[in-house]
């Protein structure tokens, strides 16, 4: 299987976004996400082959973020969670979660129900990714239980707190927090004959100790997405064999968001998205598994 995917092999379907927006999420949480997915093409060369079609829903039609910015809804969290089957991508942004675990309130249920759809639908490739605290919302829903994550370095311990009263309240498997720009868990594909070429896989190693290996390929998970082979080896894994995604501070989400481009359209959509926007992709790491 090839690694890296040239954009004229890729897909040509739009990839459906929804990001969640709370009262006093971090603006760029969610417009950063926005803005590098927005960007993405299926061949680099051609506009009108936009990869992505993103959408906000939000608790009214306007919301405000810690920054006093106004965002507007597109959908309220009654009809997301009428529609939320038809969404390849869930993202949460971070900022306000406080207020959120405190009132156990929205995107808390929607967080939730997606994973539920994935883990009984597993033929649809989905992703669910949280942008710096945003992953304390995906601990409390039990998300994390068994997997690998991280968040905004200040909330190193918050969210081992909020993974280990999850894991003893649901009786599972601990979670491994990382301090990473991001981190993959459930990912599907191989990227060839020798994973160990790979500096962005991290591996668990039966004495406990982790490696990184010593090279970069890209991915073609979303091409490769609907073979009958993968979906049955998605059935078996944790959620359905949903990516979960988690980031540091704000700006590892756009990091994040450009793994995904790179993963879902190509490796060369997502350096094109870095160099329009003259930002420089800082990779993170894949946990026991080899989709980067």
């Amino acid at each position: 299987m090839s690694a890296v995917v040239d954009s004229s092999d890729g897909p040509t379907e739009t990839i459906k976004v929804l990001i969640t927006l709370h009262p006093g999420f971090d603006l760029l949480d969610a417009v950063g996400p926005l803005e590098v997915l927005t960007s993405a093409q299926h061949n680099i060369k051609d506009p009108a082959t936009k990869a992505f079609e993103c959408s906000f829903v939000g608790a009214s039609s306007a919301m405000t973020s810690a920054q006093g910015a106004t965002l507007k809804a597109d959908m309220d969290y009654e009809d997301a969670h009428e529609d939320l089957e038809e969404f390849d991508v869930l993202i949460v942004p971070g900022g306000g979660t406080a207020e959120v675990l405190k009132d156990q309130s929205e995107p808390l249920g929607l967080i939730k129900k997606f994973a539920e759809i994935q883990e009984k639908n597993p033929s649809k490739e989905r992703t669910l990714l949280s942008v710096c605290t945003g992953s304390l919302l995906l601990a409390q829903q039990g998300l994390l239980q068994g997997l690998a994550a991280t968040t905004h370095p200040d909330y190193y311990t918050r969210l081992e707190i909020i993974c280990s009263e999850s894991a003893t309240r649901d009786l599972s498997e601990r979670t491994d927090v990382m301090e990473e720009r991001y981190v993959v868990n459930n990912a599907r594909f191989d990227l060839g004959e020798n994973p160990d070429e790979n500096p962005y896989i991290v591996r668990k190693r039966p004495d406990g100790a982790r490696r990184k290996s010593i090279a970069r390929k890209g991915s073609n998970a979303w091409k490769e997405s609907k073979r009958r082979e993968s979906i049955i080896r998605r059935a078996s894994m944790p959620l359905g064999g949903m990516r979960v995604i988690t980031t540091g501070g704000v700006t590892s989400g756009l990091d994040a968001s450009l793994y995904l481009v790179a993963s879902m359209v190509s490796h060369e959509s997502a350096e094109e998205v870095a160099r329009i926007l003259q930002y420089t992709w800082v990779k993170g790491v894949t946990v026991d598994a080899i989709d980067v």
